[in-house]
């Protein structure tokens, strides 16, 4: 099995992803803002690609708690979501995070992982750019936009490389912890911070 293929859909990176599960809460988001309006066609065909580490750190950053239902209906802006990968490292024996990654799964997420790797400085990591990469790849001749949320540098020449195929790329980050790089060969670029409102956590 390849890199975010799930057995429901047979592997087929063409078949849509129903959108069933999110249709109770889009009615709340009719007065949110429409990032690109004259540009928003909701016939097309989207995929979103997030790094969960980068996501998590620029929440932290900003002091909110990412609400992912939310932030799956404002990425979408009413297009037609084929796929949404969430890539991030795994710790087998976390009972809290593995119970995040599989109410990530029952909601909407295609969730991709890798173990963490123990550095010498004591910190623990796992590197999924190569992933996200192929993934992209994969998907870039069946979708009309891709909406990556991270500000790794590194994505900058597959970035390229999708957008000569004829795909609209929208990157998704906190400005002061996105590469330049990145942010040069992407179609567009949405600050995290203009947008929190909309995809962090309500009080209850």
């Amino acid at each position: 099995m390849q890199p975010g293929q799930s057995p429901e859909t047979n592997g087929n990176p063409a078949e849509p992803l129903v959108n069933a599960r999110l249709s109770p809460i889009v009615e709340s988001f009719s007065d949110r803002p429409q990032r690109t309006p004259n540009l928003i066609n909701t016939r097309d065909r989207i995929a979103i690609f997030i790094d969960g580490a980068s996501l998590f750190y620029a929440a932290m950053q900003l002091q909110i708690e990412i609400d992912y239902i939310r932030l799956l209906v404002f990425l979408t802006q009413g297009r037609r979501l084929l796929r949404a990968y969430f890539y991030t490292g795994s710790d087998r024996h976390n009972e809290k995070q593995q119970g995040f990654l599989l109410w990530m799964r029952r909601n909407g997420y295609r969730v991709v992982t890798k173990e963490l790797v123990q550095l010498p400085d004591g910190s623990r990591k796992a590197n999924l750019d190569v992933e996200m990469a192929i993934d992209m790849l994969m998907l870039a001749d069946h979708c009309d936009t891709m909406v990556i949320v991270t500000g790794d540098g590194d994505l900058a020449y597959v970035v390229n490389a999708v957008t000569y195929r004829g795909v609209t790329v929208e990157v998704v980050s906190l400005r002061s912890m996105t590469s330049d790089a990145l942010i040069n060969v992407a179609d567009q670029f949405t600050d995290l911070a203009a947008i929190q409102q909309y995809i962090q956590k309500q009080d209850s």
